[in-house]
């Protein structure tokens, strides 16, 4: 059985080393951080809602109770005397029409509800104990996992990419930062020249020049300011927007595949045991288990992909603009052409303040 059901998967199982899986998930550090993802996603007991086979916030099996008329309670029939809404107790309880039974009194409310939470916390329990499980002998090489090989190395791919664009926002950052100082202090030189101009007749018009000059450059400063200040925005809405979003549909789809493995190994072992009418229910119930966070498990898998693709396409746009635009600024810049300058930040839209746009100085009309 087990060799049918794995034929079906699209990705291949590789068995794990004694070291861990390939190399790099071996880390104790690495582990703990691991156990306690599974550890917290556990159920809020304040919810009234009801979650069937839930892990990892999945909201698979769950009924708003905002959805359904009367209390904001689930009922359990088995100790009211209520009717299931499904057959054969798989389902979820709801309370029968008004007309059929009486009123429930807040003790039997109370009672449904602490009913209901110890079966939440029953089937996430045993279903933390699976990935659990799964995930101590997947690091300790005593188990197998499910490997997308391609997509992992592009997943890799982009936290590398990832962790290198954050130091150039850093880097890009800390230049503005020391930009800013530097068009500052232009500023106040550019003042006190002006001022030591009005003051000494003997050097006014050699105070008045270097007072106008550092005037331009602390314009010419501004502007560049605004390109860099536009290129460090769009870099980071990539990095903590665009790519934050992928990585997050990435962890969904990571917890799905441990989600899938376990059950698969829960499967596999049942298969090998005896098949006795017992142990045959169980593999039916193990099947169906199966069955449904293998659909979840290719869904995310789709997912990422897809979100991996447009990532990539998004990416290259952006930064074939930004790149541009940090170039020319820059050039123009330190070339000291002004007009170039300007140009670059009307070429890509960027709209400077009030403050870098005033009149030429007497030193540029002459």
């Amino acid at each position: 059985m087990s060799e049918g059901i794995m034929s079906k998967a699209a990705t291949m199982e590789i068995p794990i080393s004694s070291n861990g899986v390939s190399g790099t998930l071996n880390e104790d550090e690495s582990l703990e951080q691991d156990l306690q993802q599974v550890m917290v996603s556990g159920p809020n007991l304040n919810e009234t809602s009801i979650v069937s086979g839930g892990y990892g916030g999945s909201t698979e099996g769950i009924i708003p109770t905002g959805n359904l008329k009367g209390p904001a309670v689930q009922i359990n029939p088995r100790y009211i005397g209520l009717r299931p809404l499904t057959a054969e107790g798989q389902g979820f309880w709801t309370r029968s029409q008004p007309s059929s039974h009486p009123s429930l009194t807040s003790e039997e409310l109370s009672r449904g509800v602490a009913v209901e939470k110890f079966d939440l916390v029953k089937k996430w329990g045993i279903n933390t104990y699976k990935c659990t499980k799964q995930l101590i002998s997947e690091r300790f090489g005593r188990g197998s996992r499910t490997v997308d090989l391609e997509l992992e190395t592009q997943i890799e791919l982009l936290r590398d990419t990832k962790r290198k664009y954050e130091g150039v926002l850093q880097l890009a950052r800390a230049l503005t930062a020391h930009f800013y100082s530097l068009v500052q202090t232009q500023r106040a030189l550019g003042d006190a020249f002006s001022d030591l101009s009005q003051k000494s007749p003997e050097l006014q018009e050699e105070f008045g020049y270097n007072a106008e000059t550092q005037k331009l450059l602390c314009k010419n400063g501004e502007t560049l300011l605004g390109a860099i200040n536009f290129f460090v925005s769009s870099i980071n809405t990539l990095i903590n927007k665009t790519m934050e979003d992928t990585l997050m549909t990435v962890k969904l789809y990571e917890t799905a595949r441990l989600e899938y493995d376990a059950y698969r190994a829960d499967l596999e072992e049942l298969s090998l045991g005896p098949r006795d009418a017992a142990t045959l229910n169980r593999i039916e119930i193990a099947q169906q288990h199966f069955q449904i966070h293998r659909m979840k498990y290719e869904k995310l898998r789709g997912d990422v992909t897809i979100k991996l693709r447009f990532l990539q396409e998004n990416k290259v746009k952006v930064m074939h603009k930004q790149l541009l635009l940090f170039h020319n600024a820059i050039s123009s810049y330190f070339a000291g052409n002004q007009q170039q300058l300007e140009a670059s930040l009307q070429q890509f839209n960027i709209k400077l303040s009030s403050a870098a746009s005033d009149k030429p100085s007497w030193l540029e009309e002459q």
